[in-house]
């Protein structure tokens, strides 16, 4: 493509970053979804954005597809163009959006994977055996006590808390939105354990709540890194990330108070819909004690 389309990409992402203040992680997703549509132009020799028209954009999408990408792949992708456009339209660039109208293929619909009682006390009540242990304790509290996203929990600074209040300020969230949260007794617990032993570990200076052993700010790869640590340690199955422990608290507190708006502020969605998946989880609770309990639903025995 020419050097003003390029740049033009380039134009975007920045508005992104500044205007919009989209985390690091988007602002990546974005650049490779737009370099993906710029290899497209250049192996169909389209040099400007004018000469992208809704045929084009159906060809990349089938294209993409064959390639093996999964429809949740494919409409990410397909947004990211229709942003793009959307902001090349505002800029004089285009008249029309090329991908208003284009639906990538549905998805199936996937209910996110949480952790019982049972399994979370399992996790939470361990014994720490050193001082990194200790840390990695307070940081598992705080994930389920108040549903943070691994990215918010990295970025908390030590004045973001308040123990005597029993609260969190998340900063920046998702989408550049803050939120105050309450904070659980354990996890107020853990904390002050961590914090009491944090000052041996920390360079001069840092103000992160989680450091590692450099003394600097925990990255969210270390974070999932020491999790999965944690989870072999007490033996429990299958893979475990820190969004489970967001995915529990969201589902185990709607199932306690079956207030959907609550929750929805707790976890920071802007869309209640998003918050309704956890709905299906606790119908799915249901169903299963229905199904044992109920007297005309046991099946029959042979």
């Amino acid at each position: 493509m020419e050097p003003a389309a390029v740049e033009a990409r380039q134009q975007f992402l920045d508005a992104l970053n500044v205007e919009r203040r989209f985390s690091l992680n988007t602002l990546q997703a974005y650049a490779r979804d737009l370099s993906q549509l710029v290899n497209y132009c250049d192996e169909n020799e389209l040099v400007s954005w004018s000469q992208l028209d809704p045929h084009h954009v159906r060809r990349f999408v089938a294209q993409r597809h064959r390639k093996g990408l999964s429809a949740r792949s494919l409409q990410r992708e397909l947004s990211a163009c229709r942003s793009f456009f959307s902001y090349l339209i505002k800029t004089n660039v285009l008249l029309n959006n090329p991908a208003s109208g284009i639906r990538a293929p549905k998805s199936a619909k996937t209910l996110p994977k949480v952790l019982d009682v049972d399994q979370i006390n399992s996790l939470l009540e361990a014994v720490p055996n050193d001082d990194l242990e200790i840390r990695d304790v307070a940081m598992w509290e705080l994930l389920y006590s108040s549903g943070l996203r691994v990215s918010e929990l990295a970025n908390i600074d030590l004045m973001d808390l308040d123990l005597s209040s029993r609260t969190v300020h998340v900063v920046n969230g998702k989408g550049g939105k803050s939120r105050l949260l309450p904070l659980g007794r354990k996890a107020v617990n853990a904390i002050r354990k961590w914090l009491a032993v944090r000052m041996d570990k920390v360079k001069t200076g840092e103000m992160a709540l989680f450091v590692g052993k450099t003394g600097l700010r925990l990255t969210t790869r270390s974070i999932q890194s020491r999790l999965e640590r944690w989870r072999k340690r007490q033996g429990l199955q299958g893979r475990l990330h820190p969004h489970m422990l967001r995915h529990s608290f969201a589902s185990h507190m709607l199932e306690s108070s079956q207030d959907l708006r609550a929750v929805q502020e707790l976890l920071g969605h802007s869309n209640i819909s998003t918050t309704q998946v956890y709905t299906h989880l606790d119908f799915q609770h249901l169903a299963s004690v229905y199904d044992k309990a109920h007297p005309r639903a046991k099946p029959k025995k042979k």
